[in-house]
């Protein structure tokens, strides 16, 4: 059974000594300073309150402040127990801690988890990378909770626990849709969000509502039209004279680099000499923790060469998606391109020039695309840029119909299957 008892930390009887909380049960122990003191001669032991003497002037607020620490405890800790949660010293000094008014009590609306998930999300750890959030996963965080709010605002609809169902779902589906004017993939993108944060809520204990994980609170999705530069664009990105700009010159150069590694540009610009030996990049990828070797290529050589044994410096990805485009555009790339995209319920299909699509994401899409082209085996494409299923690499990468016709049209004349029958 538990104990709520207080005594005087110190023994001489000269001086005011603190008052402190002793809490037990069952093997559970917790000290805990009340920030009042006394002397000795004024204190009762029995009863572990200050005596009604004159010479203490606040002994009223003290031990009313006490009695409001012993009952607090007492009822939290029949709370828990009539959860069926464990009694921790951890959660008696929390609790505690908002008795004292030092602490707010912790805000366990839907919103309210939301918002200290992101918070501590700077020190939480991936337990799958083994790594800190990246604080691009952050920002993705934020700005889901911030369309959350908007919605609420918009709809008068407040999200809590219990009433995220499928109706919320149609309801928010329907507002990223019609109002925000999202695309699919976005609105799929922003309910995966959710799903991190009501996951979270469960494993914690706070979520009990688990209707999120029901087939029809699906994460929508429709296969991107993202296009890619085939080897004869990147050896015209190559080529193009550029040592008259140097933000430019160095933009393709790593757009390029990212084209022959399939490598991140997070990860390509942490490369150091200490990753390179015997003609290899040996890395560990910043987002999933994998290990990868990536064989130097002789365009990523001659870029690591040129810039003295390093690649040019990161820039932000807005700066980096404009200035590429640029580049694109001066190389020649100017091609119409065909892209469909779902938007407010609608399907539109509008004419690009090539440039304009380019961003830096194509160049590990262009890396992998081309590599399979070749002939070169999936799994092993699989293996650098990080993908676990086939399946979704095959959708990550972009051959036409027209393209894996001539893929097996090649394999047909290596392996001998277009003799004539005689």
């Amino acid at each position: 059974m538990a104990t709520v008892k207080f005594n005087l930390r110190g023994k001489d009887a000269t001086k005011p000594q603190p008052i402190y909380l002793i809490f037990r049960d069952k093997g559970e122990k917790l000290t805990y300073a009340t920030g009042f003191k006394v002397l000795p001669k004024h204190w009762n032991d029995t009863k572990g309150r200050v005596k009604n003497v004159n010479q203490v002037e606040n002994r009223d607020e003290i031990n009313s402040f006490l009695d409001k620490l012993e009952a607090g405890i007492k009822k939290e800790v029949a709370r828990l127990r009539n959860e069926s949660k464990p009694v921790t010293k951890d959660a008696v000094k929390e609790h505690l801690e908002i008795l004292a008014g030092n602490k707010k009590p912790a805000d366990n609306s839907f919103f309210g988890f939301v918002e200290r998930f992101i918070e501590e999300s700077p020190h939480r750890i991936n337990p799958t990378t083994g790594q800190k959030i990246h604080s691009r996963t952050i920002q993705k965080y934020n700005t889901t909770f911030s369309k959350l709010k908007d919605f609420a605002e918009y709809t008068g609809k407040t999200p809590d626990f219990e009433n995220i169902g499928l109706e919320f779902y149609q309801d928010y589906t329907a507002y990223l849709n019609q109002i925000r004017k999202h695309s699919i993939n976005t609105i799929g993108k922003e309910i995966q969000t959710i799903k991190v944060f009501l996951n979270a809520a469960t494993d914690r204990g706070i979520n009990q509502n688990t209707t999120f994980k029901s087939h029809r609170f699906k994460v929508v999705s429709e296969e991107s039209e993202a296009v890619y530069l085939d080897e004869m664009e990147l050896s015209q990105l190559a080529a193009l004279d550029l040592s008259d700009n140097t933000r430019l010159e160095r933009v393709r150069d790593l757009f390029l680099v990212g084209c022959w590694t399939g490598c991140r540009f997070s990860d390509v610009t942490r490369i150091s000499p200490y990753n390179i030996k015997g003609g290899m990049i040996h890395i560990e990828q910043q987002k999933t923790g994998n290990k990868v070797s990536i064989p130097l290529h002789p365009v990523v050589k001659s870029v690591w060469e040129k810039y003295g044994q390093s690649f040019p410096n990161e820039i932000s990805n807005q700066r980096f998606n404009e200035y590429i485009k640029e580049v694109c555009k001066l190389a020649g790339l100017t091609v119409t391109e065909h892209k469909a995209i779902t938007k407010g319920g609608i399907k539109r299909t509008k004419a690009h020039k090539k440039y304009e699509l380019i961003t830096s994401h194509t160049a590990r899409r262009s890396f992998a695309t081309n590599l399979y082209k070749s002939g070169f085996p999936a799994i092993s494409i699989m293996q650098i840029t990080g993908h676990k299923s086939e399946k979704a690499f095959l959708r990550y990468i972009k051959v036409t119909p027209q393209e894996h016709a001539k893929l097996l049209q090649a394999h047909w004349a290596k392996t001998g299957a277009n003799l004539k029958v005689v």
